[in-house]
């Protein structure tokens, strides 16, 4: 672990937040696993549920615009989203920043 820029910290926050978010509105169980990786200059952050997908006609299975604000917020900080249901059922975040060495502010 090592300290983040504050915009940096605020995005991979707000990310997993949704995520989490998501996991309570759509999946069929109610645990997820939040996953860091530092690299050299970069964060990954992945959200995985293994539980299936909820289905139905409830207006938390519609969807809304949390997929896509989570992309223009990885976006806006230089980073990069993939998501998306895993075969084995379940849904997976996976975000990308960027985090050069000493870029924290102190």
């Amino acid at each position: 672990m090592r300290p983040l820029s504050a915009g940096t910290d605020l995005t991979a926050y707000r990310i997993v937040q949704e995520a989490l978010t998501n996991v309570t509105k759509h999946a069929a169980v109610a645990t997820a696993e939040v996953r860091l990786a530092y690299g050299a200059d970069s964060l990954c952050v992945t959200v995985v549920n293994g539980g299936p997908i909820r289905t139905g006609n409830s207006p938390a299975v519609q969807g809304g615009y949390g997929l896509v604000g989570m992309r223009e917020r990885a976006r806006s900080a230089g980073g990069r989203i993939r998501t998306g249901r895993l075969p084995q059922g379940g849904f997976e975040v996976v975000l990308e920043l960027p985090c050069p060495p000493g870029n924290a502010a102190a």
